[in-house]
């Protein structure tokens, strides 16, 4: 009869309507009406907040301005000596930007050097593509006064294609959070 045939159309159209709207009541109310919420970040570093400009400066052995600029740069700050731990943070930065594959071009090694500037008897043929720069000298003050102090021997930067100081990682963690974290912020930007 038609009102047997209406009663069925209108359950098919209930029950299609409640497989769209309960799943979207049920999220509403785990993330309003419970005590539960996601995780408040993703990344792996430290987020540095507000992102700080690095300032323009010219370093002896080349000009950071340039250094900074127009790629993404994975940064060690620490004394040209480079002890053990020093060689750990440039060998996290080497499989990093190995790890990157096609990527890896637009990423930059950067060792600011801060005391006993620029020996270059430590680094073998795997340490081909690091830039170092002399920041021993007083005009590199202001430039080396943007990258933390505490800790420093154990930390890598990541600086953006824009000059800005963003993320610093400990290097004992290995390179997993890093690559993690350079991947992604490589596929969301469309500079550098």
């Amino acid at each position: 009869t038609p009102a047997e045939v209406r009663a069925r159309n209108l359950r098919t159209l209930a029950t299609l309507a409640a497989l769209f709207v309960l799943p979207l009541a049920l999220a509403f109310f785990t993330y309003y009406g419970t005590g539960w919420r996601p995780g408040t970040h993703l990344n792996h570093g430290e987020l540095i907040i507000p992102a700080r400009p690095l300032p323009q400066v010219d370093l002896p052995r080349a000009a950071a301005a340039a250094a900074f600029r127009g790629h993404w740069s994975l940064v060690y700050v620490g004394a040209g000596d480079c002890p053990s731990d020093c060689r750990q943070a440039l060998q996290v930065m080497r499989q990093t930007r190995l790890a990157l594959n096609n990527d890896m071009a637009r990423v930059e090694r950067v060792f600011l050097v801060t005391a006993v500037c620029c020996e270059r008897a430590f680094p073998g043929h795997e340490e081909m593509d690091l830039h170092v720069l002399d920041g021993s000298g007083p005009g590199a003050a202001p430039l080396l006064a943007q990258f933390t102090a505490a800790g420093r021997e154990h930390t890598l930067f990541i600086v953006d294609p824009l000059g800005n100081l963003l993320m610093s990682y400990d290097a004992r963690g290995g390179p997993r959070g890093l690559l993690q974290d350079l991947k992604k912020l490589l596929t969301l930007s469309h500079i550098g």
